[in-house]
């Protein structure tokens, strides 16, 4: 490592202003930042110094979500063998989800991170971080046989319309990688629901007649109670929480989410309140639907709700986005609790659209600056009264 040191610190003079690739400094700054702490020291003046700075508070949520990109590989293996009937070894299955999720990950990886170059040389700034993590977050979030291509296409729309035209990383409204996947859905639903998107090789006939790919949740909208896979086996509480059932690469596997949670809140770099609230919001909506049941779905185990579809991954990993959730303590709360409440309300009262994570994730990213407006305006008002202050003749 000293070696690449001295050999970064030699070339750099070249990449400076004025200097024979000057043009190209933001460039070289974002791989240098990448593999070295920053040698910028404060001058004057006293400062907070943490060793935490974006770079690495990304990379950890890449860390994080490492345990749902392995499992996500090999069930993407599983499901593809089980559909087929073939019977392979561990490695072989994982080896098969290997070669069809690196790819995805790959495309989402040079797109973005091309446009994110781009703009960066044309407005003279910094390179963004904060697509080490969405690049990271759109492969897990679409099936394994989805076109390269629209994968490309969607990341370059997330980026370019969803966060640059903002003004780039900590400025965009929307969640990125969500974006993505709205435009997917919206653009391509053939490619984005179905019964046969969620098992690799279904639409290339793999399965024999009479297979079905149906995910859980698409089965509860057509008023099924017993929910089984393709060879007609029912599926257990422990297929729910493991994952071994079809869906999005990482979204099916509620353990590997939690482990994932775990590490972020453990560092401190994901809400706990938010998660907490999005699950709690979930359940509470669940309870109120089983009190009615009027149809089948509105039956399903309010608990069950938690383990199927998007929404373990959405509370983790979408719904805690730093800059496009909730920043005050309160609103954290507020913002998460009604998230929860709104997927489960449009997975249930939508039967053409049978997960709601995405739509109230998206919702919510809309309304959690005035979520934060009245919170910190009731704070005011309430320090004003204690203080014996009147919050209207202050105005006058």
């Amino acid at each position: 490592m000293k070696a690449l040191r001295r050999y970064i610190d030699h070339i750099k003079p070249h990449f400076k202003k004025g200097g024979k690739f000057g043009k190209l400094q933001s460039t070289f700054e974002a791989f240098e930042t990448f593999l070295f702490v920053p040698d910028k020291v404060t001058t004057s003046g006293t400062h907070i110094r943490d060793a935490i700075d974006m770079k690495r508070a990304m990379a950890l949520v890449v860390i994080a979500l490492i345990p749902a990109l392995l499992f996500g590989m090999w069930n993407t293996g599983y499901q593809h063998f089980l559909a087929a009937g073939e019977a392979r070894t561990f490695w072989q299955i994982f080896a098969f989800g290997l070669f069809k999720v690196f790819p995805i990950l790959v495309v989402s990886y040079v797109t973005g991170l091309a446009i994110e170059f781009a703009f960066a040389q044309i407005r003279g700034h910094e390179v963004n971080e904060g697509f080490l993590v969405t690049g990271f977050l759109i492969p897990l979030i679409v099936p394994a046989d989805i076109p390269l291509w629209m994968v490309a296409v969607a990341t370059a729309f997330a980026v370019i319309i969803g966060k640059e035209v903002f003004g780039g990383s900590g400025m965009n409204i929307l969640n990125p990688a969500l974006t993505a996947r709205a435009f997917l859905f919206f653009a391509y639903p053939s490619e984005m629901s179905g019964d046969l998107v969620w098992i690799s090789g279904l639409k290339k006939g793999l399965a024999p007649d009479g297979f079905t790919g149906e995910t859980i949740l698409a089965q509860a909208a057509a008023g099924k109670t017993a929910f089984v896979n393709g060879l007609n086996e029912l599926y257990t509480t422990r297929d729910m929480f493991l994952g071994t059932i079809p869906g999005s690469i990482g979204e099916t596997s509620t353990l590997a989410i939690l482990i994932g949670a775990l590490i972020l809140v453990y560092t401190g770099i994901g809400s706990w309140k938010i998660m907490l609230s999005v699950f709690t919001g979930g359940l509470f909506m669940g309870l109120i639907l089983n009190l009615f049941a009027v149809n089948p779905y509105m039956e399903l185990p309010a608990w069950e709700h938690l383990l199927l579809g998007g929404f373990a991954f959405g509370a983790v990993f979408m719904a805690t986005d730093p800059v496009t959730a909730s920043q005050t303590e309160k609103g954290k709360y507020i913002y998460g609790f009604l998230i929860g409440v709104l997927a489960i309300l449009i997975r249930v009262l939508n039967p053409a659209y049978p997960e709601g994570v995405m739509l109230a994730i998206l919702l919510m990213n809309v309304f959690a600056p005035l979520i934060d407006h009245y919170v910190v305006g009731a704070n005011i008002r309430r320090r004003l009264k204690r203080a014996g202050f009147n919050a209207q003749s202050v105005k006058r």
